[in-house]
C-alpha cells in the first residue's frame, strides 16, 4: 500500500462500491489498506438540481474495498473485486467549480 503514501496528507475523491463520492484529506491509512479521511464530505449527484455536499467529517473507508489508485490510472490490484476508485483533487480547480451549476446522474452500485 506504498501506492497511498504519495496522498497522505492530500485531498483526494472516492469512489464507491455503492456510487457514492467521498471527497476529503487523506489523513492515513494500514497495512490492510483502510483509508482515514479527515474533513469529508459526500458529493450527492443529481439531474434536477445542483451537486450537493454533505460533511461527514472524520470518515473510514474499508481497505477491501479498496481496488484503484494512482490518480484515476485505472491501473488494477490482484484484486478482482474492484470496488473503489482512489485520486488526488485538484484543489484549485475544485475550489473554481460552482457545484451547483452540476447536473449529473448518480453512479449506479457495482454489481458482481
Amino acid at each position: 500500500m506504498s501506492s497511498l503514501q504519495g496522498y497522505v496528507d492530500r485531498r483526494v475523491t472516492l469512489i464507491l462500491q455503492d456510487g457514492r463520492v467521498i471527497v476529503g484529506l487523506l489523513a492515513g491509512f494500514d497495512q490492510k489498506s483502510n483509508v482515514v479521511l479527515s474533513d469529508s464530505k459526500e458529493r450527492v449527484y443529481s439531474t434536477d438540481e445542483g451537486v450537493e455536499e454533505i460533511p461527514l467529517g472524520l470518515y473510514l473507508v474499508k481497505g477491501d474495498m479498496m481496488c484503484v489508485f494512482n490518480s484515476f490510472s485505472h491501473a488494477r490490484e490482484s484484486n478482482p473485486r474492484c470496488s473503489t476508485l482512489i485520486g488526488e483533487l485538484d484543489e484549485e480547480i475544485d475550489q473554481a467549480t460552482d457545484l451547483s451549476t452540476i447536473r449529473a446522474e448518480p453512479l449506479p452500485p457495482i454489481r458482481y
